[in-house]
C-alpha cells in the first residue's frame, strides 16, 4: 500500500524526523571525560518536564513498566501495604506487579470510565490511623479507558488525612503531554516512558523522585541490582551511568527535551487539549459515546464505545487493512467494546483530521449508521475556531 502507516494508537507514538536523526549516531566511549556534558544537562532539563526543582531525575534503559518496579522496590519493604484504585488495564497491571513482588496490595475496584474517587480515598486514609499504608499508587492517565485522574486532589486527600504515605504516580501516558506538577502536587515518585509524550521509540524509562523517596532507598530491603537507584545516584553525580547506557535514547531525549521546551510546556498541554477536544467533537457527531465519564476525559487518548451489536475489532481491522491506519484496541474488559484513538506526541490539527477521516470511513464500512463527513466537519469547525 502506498504511503506510510498512520499511527493513531496511544503509544508508541510518531517519532519526529528531528529525533530520528538525533538518534542516528556512532557509538562512543561512555566513560570518556566528555560524556558528562551529555548526561548532566540532560538530567537537569528532564526535571523541567516533571516540574520539579527539589527532586532528582533518572534515565533507565528500560520501559515505564520497569519504572513501576523501580519505584516500589527502591522505597518499600516486602509485606508493606500499598493502596491502588483499579479502573483500567494499566492500574490493574501495576497493582498486580506490586502483589507479585510481595507487597500487601489493597485494591479498590472503580468503574471503568472513572478515575480515583477522591472522597473515598480521603476517607480510607483517615481510617488508617496506624499508617499501615506505606504508598498510594496513582495512575494519572489510564490509557485503556481514556481517563485522567486528579493528582493534585490525591495530594489534598493525603494532606487532609495527615497521612505520611508516599505518593507514586504512573505518568507514562501523561507526562510531557498533560499538565503535571511534581513539586506543587507533592509527588514522591513520577514514572514515565520514552514512547508517548516524549515522541521517542520505546526503550527509555524516565523518572523523578522526591527527597523523601530518595531517603527511603536507605532502608528499603527489596533485592535490586540493575534497577537500584542508589547505583544511579552514585554514578550520576559525576555525570556517568552505573552500566552501559543506551546512547541513541540519550541523544533522542536531548532533542525531544529541546523540542518540548522550545514549544513551552503550557503550549504542549494546550495543544493536546485541542487535539483531544476535536476528537471528542467528532465522536459526538457520529452519535457515539466515549468511555470516560464527564470530568475524567483524557487529552492523550480517547476510548470510543461501540453499540452492543457491533464489534470494535472490526473497526480496527478495517482501518488497518483498508486505510493503513493503526488504532488502539479495547483491553481486558473493553475488548471488542471499544477502540481507541491516540492524540499524543507529534501531532497537529491536520494529522488529527486524517485520523478522524480514516476512522469515519472504517465506521461506514463496518455498518455504523453515521452521516458521512459529520465527524470530520465537527472537528474542522472546532479546530478552525480555536486555531491561533
Amino acid at each position: 500500500m502506498a504511503g506510510r502507516n498512520h499511527l493513531y494508537i496511544p503509544g508508541p507514538t510518531n517519532v519526529p524526523n528531528e529525533i530520528l536523526n538525533a538518534m542516528h549516531i556512532p557509538m562512543e566511549d561512555h566513560r570518556s571525560p566528555v560524556f558528562p556534558k551529555l548526561l548532566t544537562p540532560l538530567l537537569q532539563d528532564l526535571k523541567k518536564i516533571f516540574r520539579t526543582e527539589t527532586g532528582q531525575a533518572f534515565v533507565f534503559p528500560a520501559t515505564g513498566t520497569a519504572g513501576w518496579e523501580i519505584a516500589l522496590t527502591n522505597t518499600l519493604n516486602p509485606g508493606d501495604k500499598v493502596l491502588i484504585y483499579r479502573f483500567g488495564q494499566f492500574s490493574h497491571l501495576w497493582g498486580e506487579m506490586a502483589r507479585r513482588l510481595g507487597l500487601d496490595v489493597e485494591i479498590h475496584q472503580e468503574t471503568w470510565g472513572k478515575g480515583i474517587p477522591l472522597d473515598r480515598l480521603e476517607a480510607r486514609l483517615k481510617e488508617d490511623t496506624q499508617h499501615e499504608i506505606k504508598a498510594v499508587l496513582a495512575t494519572h492517565n489510564e490509557t485503556a479507558t481514556g481517563v485522567t485522574s486528579d493528582i493534585a486532589g490525591v495530594r489534598k486527600a493525603l494532606d487532609a488525612s495527615i497521612h505520611p504515605a508516599l505518593l507514586f504516580v504512573d505518568g507514562v501516558s501523561s507526562i510531557a503531554s498533560l499538565d503535571f506538577r511534581m513539586d506543587e502536587w507533592g509527588v514522591d515518585g513520577a514514572i514515565s516512558g520514552s514512547q508517548k509524550g516524549f515522541m521517542m521509540p520505546a526503550g527509555g524509562a524516565f523518572l523523578a523522585f522526591s527527597q523523601k523517596a530518595l531517603k527511603a532507598t536507605e532502608t528499603a530491603t527489596f533485592p535490586r541490582c540493575f534497577l537500584d537507584l542508589r547505583d544511579q545516584m552514585t554514578s550520576n553525580k559525576d555525570g556517568y551511568t552505573p552500566y552501559t547506557p543506551a546512547l541513541p535514547i540519550l541523544y533522542g531525549l536531548r532533542k525531544a527535551l529541546d523540542m518540548l521546551l522550545e514549544e513551552g510546556l503550557e503550549n504542549v498541554y494546550a495543544r493536546h487539549f485541542r487535539l483531544a477536544e476535536g476528537t471528542r467533537k467528532a465522536v459526538a457527531a457520529w452519535g457515539l459515546k466515549i468511555c470516560a465519564q464527564p470530568g475524567f476525559e483524557s487529552d492523550t487518548v480517547t476510548a470510543i464505545m461501540v453499540p452492543e451489536d457491533k464489534d470494535a475489532r472490526d473497526v480496527i481491522s478495517t482501518a488497518f487493512n483498508k486505510y493503513n491506519i493503526s488504532l488502539g484496541g479495547g483491553l481486558s474488559e473493553l475488548a471488542g467494546k471499544a477502540f481507541r484513538i491516540g492524540h499524543v506526541g507529534d501531532m497537529n490539527d491536520v494529522s488529527m483530521l486524517g485520523a478522524i477521516a480514516g476512522v469515519e470511513m472504517a465506521l461506514l464500512d463496518t455498518g455504523f449508521d453515521i452521516i458521512p463527513g459529520s465527524g470530520v466537519a465537527a472537528a474542522i469547525e472546532y479546530y478552525r475556531a480555536t486555531a491561533k
